[in-house]
């Protein structure tokens, strides 16, 4: 057999001429004409609009009427989604199209995400402010493994997730390749740790079943995520034109409420005791809850502090001690806590030194009473219970469901001596919330004119262009310092949907945008102070609300750090006696720096900024919340101090 004979390359005759190469293409435009010409290549003609747009002359053409997907959309229609988001994939294709054509694209409408997680947390947002679930859909195993982390912030959050996962069961059915890769045995077992149920349903009928009662059971307290796997065989498989196809009938179950008998016992130590206090953190799921609570603190005449888990009483109320929860805690001598993520955590104080312990926060002789839906819900692997905390009574039911009754027997309780009692109280206790007040307004106008902008200052400025407006805070405090809750006036129910629930990055900018898409239909002014470093996680975000015209203002906290994790080194640091000088390395966002206003124009949406000078931001503020104002969302980003 003959040899093949290959040429042979010298290493140095090669680099040389590469470096010949080099220089002609570095040189001027008569070096350039010197070179011999390369042949034109063909191009091929552009695709016609119609061909573009019709569907391909080989395809398959369905003789019958409907397909499973039709049915799955009649289903997603039943229980009243108005809007379903979604990064588009293959495993749903069949719901997709049946969403837009055969569902006309209305109720739901199809919301277009560039990313599984915006997706969620867009959800997440919007129950918080609607008060009912959108439906999410997820493109099998590579869908529900972006989806993960925002799942788990409204699983730890108790916010009623619907994602229907698309995935392909039988392996008949798959095509070579992909199809593979992105189908699994079990789609749901990577996040049953932390959603309240699932199921994979096996015919159309099981479908429509497992669907009405993954909604009832996910609206039912303590509300949480639930996954129903769409199989895409299922999907698209035709429906005789004879099929009767039912659809059950969604009755959602009566929140569970506290037993009279200990309900009276709770009304008697409250009215009882000298100085109670309520602890609230997720307490207010509707304005009827907000009301609620506020007749049960005015009753009493007892101090309120607020978790802010969601938006449970007003800031401006003389009975809000937010401000002074520890000490107004360290006096109480009964706390009742309702529906508190970590009623451990406000009740005891912690020290994070090299030996970490804790110590309580109350009296002893304190009376601790709990009344919270997480007591009949509780799984093992994700701990986000917290610690056990040992309580006098402890009620498993919904705080805002038992407050009527609690409310009515405290009142039928209260001798005249008592409400005197009660009204001496309360009027220590205006004068206590009106000096925290004060001294949050003098902390403020520290470093008022400083640059980097104080967050103080971006918060009042921004409050000031907003207070006469139908407004909605639809993002977190946290980083910003709570500012706004110490110094804007929050008195109603959608002015504040609080933060992720498992403090997950990546949730805020989303989750404002669903919250902004619930507000829409209302005219309300939704408003967003949004972390540079959480925007980066998806800033895809900002593409679909411009998209879909979703109007939003993100005010940008721009301190180019991940600064919580700044802290966390700078900790370490001093404990290792190695000072603070490196503890930007992986955790600073410069070099180069973001323009967050060139991202958001580059999205379609509008954008100011950088501004770090104070004396600017007042009127870029104005400028942007008139874009707003015509339905359009925008973005002033905003140079500020890490806290």
């Amino acid at each position: 057999m003959a040899k093949e004979t290959k040429p042979v390359v010298d290493r140095r005759n090669f680099l040389k001429g590469a470096a010949v190469g080099a220089a002609a293409l570095a040189a001027g435009p008569a070096s350039v004409a010197a070179q011999p010409a390369e042949p034109k290549r063909a191009v091929p003609p552009p695709m016609s609009p119609k061909a573009e747009t019709e569907i391909p002359s080989g395809a398959e053409v369905l003789t019958a009427d409907r397909t499973g997907s039709d049915y799955m959309v009649d289903v997603i229609k039943s229980l009243g989604f108005e809007y379903v988001c979604a990064n588009p994939g293959s495993s749903f294709r069949g719901i997709h199209e049946s969403i837009i054509n055969y569902g006309g694209n209305k109720s739901p409408e199809f919301i277009t995400c560039c990313h599984e997680e915006s997706s969620v947390a867009m959800a997440h947002g919007y129950y918080k402010i609607e008060g009912k679930p959108l439906a999410v859909l997820a493109h099998g195993t590579v869908g529900v493994q972006h989806a993960a982390m925002a799942l788990y912030n409204a699983y730890c959050d108790r916010v009623p997730v619907y994602l229907i996962l698309g995935n392909i069961i039988d392996v008949t059915k798959r095509m070579p390749g992909v199809e593979w890769f992105h189908s699994v045995q079990d789609a749901a077992a990577m996040v049953r740790d932390f959603t309240k149920w699932d199921d994979l349903p096996m015919s159309l009928e099981h479908f429509s079943e497992s669907a009405v009662r993954a909604y009832r059971i996910a609206m039912t307290p303590p509300t949480m995520p639930v996954v129903i796997v769409a199989d895409g065989d299922l999907q698209e498989t035709p429906i005789s034109s004879d099929a009767k196809m039912r659809i059950p009938k969604l009755t959602n179950e009566m929140p569970p409420v506290g037993d009279s008998g200990t309900v009276a016992e709770v009304a008697r130590l409250l009215v009882a005791a000298e100085n109670p206090v309520i602890i609230v953190d997720r307490t207010a799921r509707t304005p009827a809850g907000l009301a609620c609570l506020i007749d049960l603190a005015e009753a009493l005449q007892c101090a309120v502090v607020d978790q802010a888990g969601r938006m449970n009483f007003p800031s401006r109320h003389p009975l809000n001690q937010s401000d002074r929860a520890r000490v107004a805690i360290a006096e109480a001598d009964v706390i009742l806590g309702l529906d508190c993520a970590d009623f451990y955590g406000i009740t005891h104080t912690y020290r994070d030194q090299i030996e970490r312990t804790s110590r309580a926060g109350t009296q002893l002789t304190a009376k601790l009473i709990t009344i919270s839906s997480d007591d009949l819900f509780i799984k093992a692997n994700y701990q986000d219970f917290q610690r056990y905390n040992e309580v006098d009574v402890a009620i498993a039911a919904d705080s805002q469901s038992t407050l009527p009754s609690l409310t009515e027997t405290v009142k039928r309780l209260a001798t005249d001596d008592r409400k005197r009692a009660f009204q001496d109280r309360g009027a220590r206790l205006k004068t206590a919330h009106l000096r925290a007040l004060e001294s949050s307004r003098d902390a403020a106008a520290f470093a008022w004119d400083a640059s980097p902008i104080s967050t103080a200052r971006m918060c009042m400025e921004l409050w000031n262009q907003i207070k006469d407006e139908d407004w909605s805070l639809v993002g977190a405090t946290t980083f910003v310092s709570k500012w706004p809750q110490r110094l804007w006036n929050f008195d109603k129910h959608y002015q504040y949907i609080g933060g992720a629930g498992g403090y997950g990055i990546g949730y805020n900018a989303p989750a404002a945008t669903g919250a902004a898409l619930a507000n829409r239909k209302y005219g309300r002014l939704s408003v967003n102070l949004q972390c540079d470093g959480d925007l980066m996680f998806a800033p895809g975000v900002l593409w679909t609300a411009a998209h879909h015209k979703i109007p939003l203002l993100h005010v940008m906290h721009n301190n180019r750090a991940y600064h919580q994790e700044v802290m966390q080194v700078q900790i370490m640091a001093g404990r290792h006696g190695r000072g603070a000088d490196n503890c930007g390395i992986g955790t600073t966002i410069t070099g180069p720096d973001i323009s967050y206003s060139k991202l958001a124009q580059s999205m379609g949406m509008y954008g100011d900024g950088p501004i770090s000078d104070p004396k600017d931001l007042g009127p870029a503020l104005k400028r942007a919340i008139e874009v707003v104002k015509r339905g359009e969302p925008a973005l002033v980003d905003v140079v500020t101090q890490p806290r």
